[in-house]
């Protein structure tokens, strides 16, 4: 007996078998894969995906952003902040609104995590080519803007026959769950085919109920890791944010605690552990802790567990002395990375399984007692630091530095800010926030130093507040961040998803500025004031003007008194808020830190850059590689 089947366009297929699926969280609960799809139409989208959308508005919402990159992180961040177990997806026209969602996609390549991107796609049978915003190449006639999206993908198709989704949709699907191969999908979606019609099975429309394979390790790896790890006296956990994709907190807490061994926290694994447990020497690398670095280096064996071993966390290979690496991680290429000893497997299973294999009771291995003891005197030295840090009143007549903006917002929670939910992704905040920012619960530090995507923040923060409606979701932001993508505070108003955006004006781009004179550099084209040519003006943005033009609530805070103040009627308010400061990028947080390889000239006719150079080869001849 033949199947029964459906007559349905191939867009309104792809759109059923969306709102249809169903995944399985760690808690057992069943719940759409898909919460929606983020849409700005045009000519290549609207009159197929779109009308399929509309079909299906009930089951899969649509909703309509105002800028292609912006929805597209907005998605990204809602994955993230789901800790990769639920999805967003992305349609968009066939020409600019597709190339816009390109650097969305390297994003979520980067930091591996979930984003299925459906752009419409130039006419498959090429009768009326070229159609408007075709690229045309002089070369390959299947080349479309749309293969920009190939290197930037974990899987991506082109589907020129309505019977192809059949096997594309469910690929694509695959990928974005598997934990190895997590990342973007795209399927660039040929506008005529969209609107081609096929008669799809029915059973095609009763997905099984997805879950998150969650692979156990390997007896031969393990019992050689089990090996490695019983000659450490002295060894360390760097924790990635493989630790809360796999749910593996309190395993690994557990694990750090059965074991005496400390654990820093990588930008994407901040938050795997409680900044207030004993063993948490906070963050680890170039915007290091003290304690976190001086323990790097003294480690015998470091146990890297779901990370990808970023420079900024390695400080560009010069931080773990002669320490020997173990790699636990799922995904293979990351666990084998430094020619370490690799473990591949889940993150919760694994850290179970080595501590089973370590030993239980009083006869299990340990670290060394005074290895150990010393963990804890850093991590309590670094607590009451980090208060210090954050509650110093600002130097009267000097405008105040991150720090003090850091912990006026984390203050203002009227109890305690354990369920605030903290954005963040390029300038000098992520150093500071990585540092500075306490985390109470896994995921409530969001941060995107992968990429490090400047206009991240905002789109981001509306993609968690999606996945987070409970939490007050906070933007930390420079100026110059805030004024590379805003548009989606608009989108947050209009959708009613309240977020607090915290804009930091420095004038300028002053982490690079800060980067560019310690190089030997002159101070260039990064802050405004040195960017006015002649017939120019400075610059004036009114970034609380500017806020409320895009329907927000803002103030300025002349002070961090006010800033505090402010965030607390923040906190109270329905709509979102923007609260604005002026702050100063001379001053940091000097505490911890390490070097981070930026290539210095061997020539020029700066000496301040020629002494620059003799430093940086200095510190190449600490790297290991």
């Amino acid at each position: 007996m033949s199947p029964t089947t459906i007559r349905l366009t191939m867009a309104q297929a792809l759109v059923r078998y969306l709102a249809a699926l169903r995944i399985e969280l760690d808690d057992g609960r069943v719940v759409p894969y898909c919460a929606g799809v983020w849409s700005i139409f045009g000519h290549g989208n609207v009159a197929g995906l779109g009308e399929a959308l509309w079909a299906e508005r009930e089951a899969l919402p649509t909703y309509r952003a105002h800028n292609e990159q912006g929805m597209a992180l907005a998605a990204v961040a809602y994955a993230k902040a789901n800790f990769r177990q639920r999805i967003m997806a992305v349609t968009t026209s066939i020409g600019p609104g597709a190339t816009n969602v390109v650097t969305a996609a390297a994003m979520a390549h980067v930091n591996r995590l979930p984003v299925l991107i459906l752009p419409g796609d130039i006419f498959a049978t090429r009768a009326p080519d070229p159609v408007l915003q075709q690229i045309e190449s002089f070369e390959a006639g299947d080349v479309s803007a749309n293969d920009c999206f190939r290197p930037v993908v974990r899987y991506f198709d082109r589907l020129t026959r309505p019977e192809q989704l059949l096997y594309a949709l469910p690929r694509a699907i695959q990928v974005m769950t598997d934990p190895a191969t997590c990342g973007p999908a795209c399927l660039a979606l040929p506008q005529d085919v969209q609107a081609e019609a096929f008669d799809y099975p029915e059973e095609f429309f009763q997905p099984a109920v997805l879950r998150i394979r969650r692979p156990a390790p390997d007896e031969r790896e393990l019992a050689d890791a089990l090996a490695l790890l019983k000659t450490a006296r002295q060894p360390l956990i760097v924790a990635g944010g493989g630790v809360l994709y796999a749910g593996a907190s309190q395993a690994l807490a557990a694990f750090a605690s059965t074991h005496g061994i400390p654990v820093v926290e990588t930008q994407g694994g901040k938050s795997a552990l409680a900044w207030d447990h004993a063993l948490n020497l906070g963050a680890i690398g170039v915007c290091g802790s003290p304690g976190a670095n001086a323990m790097a280096r003294e480690a015998d064996v470091i146990l890297a567990v779901g990370t990808r071993l970023q420079d900024f966390n390695t400080a560009s290979h010069a931080l773990y002395g002669q320490a020997r690496l173990l790699g636990l991680n799922v995904q293979a290429f990351d666990a084998h990375k430094w020619h370490g000893q690799a473990l591949v497997a889940d993150a919760r299973l694994g850290l179970e399984r080595l501590s089973q294999g370590l030993g239980p009771g009083a006869a299990h291995w340990a670290a060394d007692t005074a290895w150990t003891q010393q963990a804890r005197q850093h991590a309590q030295a670094w607590r009451e630091r980090v208060t210090a840090l954050t509650t110093t009143a600002t130097p009267a007549g000097a405008l105040p530095y991150d720090a003090e903006v850091i912990g006026a917002v984390r203050d203002s929670a009227p109890d305690s800010p354990a369920s605030d939910v903290v954005v963040c992704a390029a300038g000098t905040l992520p150093a500071e926030l990585h540092k500075l920012w306490r985390s109470s619960q896994p995921g409530n530090y969001h941060m995107d130093y992968g990429y490090s995507c400047m206009g991240y923040e905002i789109a981001g923060a509306l993609g968690a507040k999606f996945a987070r409606p409970e939490a007050e979701v906070i933007v930390m932001v420079g100026d110059g961040s805030y004024l590379m993508m805003n548009s989606e505070l608009a989108t947050s108003v209009m959708l009613g998803k309240k977020i607090i955006v915290v804009v930091l004006d420095n004038r300028g781009y002053g982490c690079i500025e800060r980067l560019q004179v310690k190089s030997g550099g002159a101070s260039f084209n990064n802050m405004l004031a040195d960017c006015i040519p002649e017939g120019g003006e400075p610059s004036r943005v009114d970034f609380v003007l500017h806020a409320r033009g895009l329907g927000a609530d803002a103030v300025k805070a002349a002070n961090v008194t006010e800033l505090k103040a402010a965030m607390q009627a923040a906190r109270a308010a329905r709509r979102s808020q923007v609260v604005v400061i002026d702050t100063t990028h001379h001053r940091t947080t000097g505490d911890g830190g390490a070097w981070w390889e930026v290539a210095i000239p061997e020539v020029s006719q700066r000496p301040e850059v020629r002494a620059a150079h003799a430093h940086y080869l200095d510190q190449k001849g600490r790297q290991r590689l």
